[in-house]
């Protein structure tokens, strides 16, 4: 695939949409006799959230408020994912629950973007069982979605638009609006490179390509004047960032380190072959990088990641966890699972299992294999039983469940830092947070420390040092010392 890069004046065609869509939904507003409202469904990884943050920013530009949670919304969106077969499920049996509010409002417009749009399969299934869908259009192209969405109205008649061609667009051309009001979701490369043979990103998200190194961190800048309080750096995998001029991640995270207005600067995510001493050495040094490294292992035998076309052996990366652990004594780390790739004998697992406890992983996010269509993993012969795959994985989670208990238990009677992120889902009188190693706590505030008037949203950002009481499965409790 060509990458072509977008410049201001290519966006002029969109513009000049948004224009059009404005007054179109003005109109409809007036004739309906309320405000129109969009509402857009998120499948997948951070990247995705902020696509869809840009999506918002570009139904907002033209008029649109979200919905609450209980409304269908004029417009819905759903941004898919196309790494596990729940997401293409989970998206499917929606469209089927929102056909008959599609066919009940005739001016309702149903949306298709995301990862999974690039599987034809899957757009073909789309064009087939779901007509009420009006458009649909891939990751690559969301900075054209207001074009889209004018076409599609102006056809009445599905539109299916997936280019050939990766786009890479500055995120400031693009409006965004952010989710939350302490956090910023900042991509600086899309794409990936590596060709994992269970992964479809590389065929869904394109080549990669890095965003200009002094966009990105004017944008940053931007960020930290404007009082957000954490960063999350994005990428398929952020290290593998070369910027115009030869800049790397190290650079950006060198600058990133500087900004004293960030509590937090996070990224997502590291591959085990790229991962430089360099990048341990400044989360050891700095006090605002995150000291959680997210290192995913996906297979404990070198036969199987060999397999994976994963390019590092378990010596390898046991070397990095090993420097992180020495260098970062207080940092996290967690990892991805994958379980029963074709071929995974008893002792292949076993292995993975040994990695597990050596390691002791604070978190982990598991998967058991499932067949991608289009990857080289798909055609591989000795694809496992699902029974078998089902028994390693409980297996797996058995372990990995206790290494994370005790990763919270040795927490307990400690006093740390902890960024609000508002209130529990659960508790509407209790706090949420995390720490710099990313460990969730769930605190409560004794009573002549609360603050007059606020409720549990207005403490979202805020920065407090928080006693770790007790430990659970998943999360610590705590009780507040101070607001910082």
């Amino acid at each position: 695939m060509a990458i072509v890069s977008v410049s201001g004046s290519d966006l002029l065609a969109r513009d000049e949409a948004i224009i059009e869509l404005k007054e179109y939904f003005s109109a409809l507003s007036v004739r309906k006799g309320r405000p129109l409202t969009y509402k857009i469904k998120t499948y997948g990884c951070q990247l995705n959230e902020a696509d869809s943050e840009k999506l918002t920013g570009m139904l907002e530009s033209i008029g649109l408020n979200e919905c609450v949670d209980t409304e269908v919304g004029d417009i819905v969106i759903f941004n898919t994912c196309a790494v596990r077969e729940n997401a293409e499920d989970r998206l499917f049996g929606n469209l089927g629950i929102i056909k008959s509010d599609a066919k009940a409002d005739k001016d309702m417009i149903v949306g298709v973007c995301g990862c999974m749009m690039k599987v034809p399969e899957n757009v073909e299934k789309i064009q087939k069982s779901f007509p009420y869908v009006d458009l649909v259009f891939d990751p690559q192209q969301i900075h054209m979605f207001p074009v889209f969405l004018r076409d599609s109205l102006r056809r009445k008649k599905q539109l299916v638009n997936i280019s050939s061609e990766d786009y890479i667009v500055d995120d400031s051309l693009v409006p965004i609006v952010r989710k939350r009001k302490f956090r910023a979701l900042v991509p600086i490369m899309y794409g990936c490179n590596n060709f994992c043979t269970y992964c479809i990103v590389p065929y869904a998200r394109g080549r990669e390509r890095s965003r200009d190194f002094y966009s990105i961190i004017t944008e940053l800048r931007n960020l930290e004047a404007n009082g957000y309080k954490e960063v999350m750096l994005l990428g398929q995998n952020v290290n593998s960032y070369k910027g115009p001029n030869g800049e790397t991640f190290v650079d950006i995270l060198k600058e990133a380190s500087k900004m004293t207005g960030f509590s937090r600067v996070r990224f997502m995510s590291s591959h085990p072959k790229d991962i430089s001493d360099e990048v341990i050495d400044i989360m050891a040094n700095s006090t605002n990088i995150e000291t959680h490294l997210h290192l995913p292992l996906q297979s404990g035998s070198d036969r199987i990641l060999k397999l994976m076309n994963r390019p590092y052996t378990v010596e390898k990366y046991l070397k990095t966890v090993d420097q992180f652990r020495t260098k970062v004594p207080n940092g996290s780390i967690s990892t991805d699972i994958i379980v029963g790739f074709p071929g995974e004998t008893e002792e292949d697992f076993q292995g993975t299992l040994d990695v597990v406890n050596k390691v002791k992983y604070d978190s982990a996010f598991t998967f058991q294999y499932s067949i991608r269509p289009g990857t080289v993993a798909a055609k591989m012969e000795n694809q496992i039983p699902a029974d078998v795959v089902k028994d390693r994985f409980g297996r797996l989670l058995e372990i990995q469940n206790d290494y994370v208990y005790k990763s919270n238990q040795a927490k307990v009677g400690l006093t740390e830092e902890v960024l609000i992120e508002g209130g529990s889902n659960t508790a509407p009188d209790i706090l949420t947070g995390r720490t710099r190693s990313n460990h969730l706590v769930n605190f409560t505030i004794p009573k002549n420390l609360q603050k007059p008037d606020f409720t549990a949203d207005d403490y979202e950002g805020m920065l407090a040092m928080v006693k770790f009481t007790h430990a659970r499965p998943y999360s610590v409790d705590g009780e507040l010392v101070e607001f910082l």
